[in-house]
């Protein structure tokens, strides 16, 4: 992608009118030609009549020409290599890469070298987030010791640390009674449990079970493994009447078992990524690597469930799963190759083909992508309210490109998207009033009214 960051951009001590704009409103649920005026790095105010003939004498005015304004993405499931795996993606050049895709807020996930079970390392985090001033970042805290699944992390220091939830990132953690007691302890202070459900014996293999598997003689992944570890993730959290969030739900039975959860009241909620609404397992095609991930690309009926679980809310938010992998983790037979694909960039404009195919409106996506993994995190972004942080998209959503992997800014260009033709882009990342992004298609100078 063409444009430019800009970390050290300076925030804006006056006001600024972003006019001329299409507004998305997630909270309302509502989509209207309109402004938005930032004023010291947060949102002033903002709507269809805001600024209707111009924007006044003595405030900066940004003409949106027409594109959409939404708020930033929150992206709750991204991998960094920081610190630890350098190589493969520094805090740096993740945030850049959010820029670039609109994300706005990021929560970064605890399986770094050594990961985040210890306090100094949320602290750290949070330190290189403000040398970065790039997006805003978060940490997890590490859900068990060394993310092995057998002894607690101290979850309530990792809380005072700044720790937004707790999970062991992508290594389900098979031991129910460890499990049962995470539930009960964060009870005590109102924590979030993150959890990947993929059941430890049964996911042992490359792809997931069917007739492709069995057509490339790769050893598979049942999809019973993800349904098993959901229905045991229910009673537990029915048991401890805890937090839980089920991470990237990528199969149909799952997806009924937790809407028969949520409709016995229990305090669950899910994500999904876009490589399960977007792609199936036809994309590992002759043995693509690219195409391998965590859980593993499900067949077609598992796809379409999974956009009927975005439609009809039990699915409550979209996240990238951002996971970067060196040449040397990608380019080896499948069996070898780690699994995990970059997702920053892509996120809005493969999230978008649920609008362009009459899935979604643009409101209600951002539902998904902005104000409710705000508020599953209690993040202070991802909605449009006075007095709210000002970290806003513009994008235009129908720009047609193709994925090109060369030209990703993520360190390392491991996309299961790579080469396809996806609609809408980015054209300005702005946080707390900063422009961090832009792109070299939309340059427009503020101009003083």
């Amino acid at each position: 992608m063409t444009g430019s960051i800009d970390r050290l951009a300076p925030q804006h001590s006056g006001s600024t009118a972003y006019i001329n704009a299409r507004i998305v409103d997630p909270v309302a649920d509502a989509e209207y030609r309109g402004a938005v005026l930032i004023s010291d790095g947060r949102i002033a105010d903002f709507g269809p009549q805001l600024f209707a003939s111009g924007a006044p004498y003595g405030i900066q005015s940004v003409d949106c020409r027409g594109l959409c304004l939404a708020p930033g993405l929150v992206d709750t499931r991204v991998h960094t290599g920081e610190p630890g795996e350098e190589h493969k993606e520094t805090l740096e050049s993740a945030g850049s890469a959010a820029a670039v895709g609109g994300i706005t807020s990021m929560v970064l996930l605890p399986d770094t070298e050594p990961p985040f079970d210890d306090a100094s390392l949320i602290e750290f985090v949070a330190r290189r987030a403000r040398q970065i001033r790039l997006a805003n970042m978060y940490a997890y805290g590490a859900l068990t010791v060394g993310l092995e699944g057998k002894e607690l992390a101290e979850m309530g220091l990792l809380s005072e640390a700044g720790a937004v939830a707790f999970t062991d990132a992508d290594h389900a953690v098979g031991n129910a009674q460890v499990m049962r007691r995470a539930l009960y302890y964060a009870k005590a202070f109102d924590a979030l449990i993150v959890h990947l459900p993929q059941e430890p014996t049964l996911s042992t293999g490359h792809m997931t079970s069917g007739e492709m598997a069995t057509r490339l003689g790769l050893s598979s992944n049942p999809p019973l493994a993800e349904a098993m570890m959901v229905e045991r993730d229910i009673r537990l959290a029915e048991m401890t009447g805890g937090r839980l969030h089920l991470a990237k739900i990528s199969t149909a039975e799952a997806i009924a078992a937790i809407a028969a959860a949520k409709q016995r009241g229990l305090r669950i909620t899910c994500d999904t990524a876009p490589p399960y609404f977007a792609l199936n397992d036809l994309a590992v095609g002759d043995y693509r690597t690219f195409g391998k991930l965590v859980p593993p690309l499900r067949a077609e009926k598992d796809r379409r469930a999974v956009v009927e679980g975005l439609k009809d809310g039990t699915i409550d938010a979209i996240v990238s799963d951002h996971r970067p992998q060196d040449q040397d983790s990608k380019r080896v037979p499948f069996a070898q190759a780690e699994p995990g694909g970059v997702g920053l960039e892509t996120l809005l404009p493969v999230s978008l083909e649920l609008v362009h195919n009459g899935h979604l409106g643009l409101p209600r996506l951002f539902r998904l992508l902005s104000s409710a993994p705000a508020g599953l995190f209690k993040l202070p972004g991802g909605r449009l309210a006075k007095g709210a942080p000002a970290d806003l998209v513009l994008f235009d959503a129908d720009y047609a490109w193709q994925v090109d992997r060369a030209e990703l800014w993520s360190k390392t260009k491991n996309s299961p998207f790579d080469e396809r033709p996806v609609q809408g882009r980015v054209m300005a990342s702005i946080v707390a009033g900063r422009t961090i992004y832009r792109d070299d298609g939309f340059a427009p100078a503020a101009e003083a009214a």
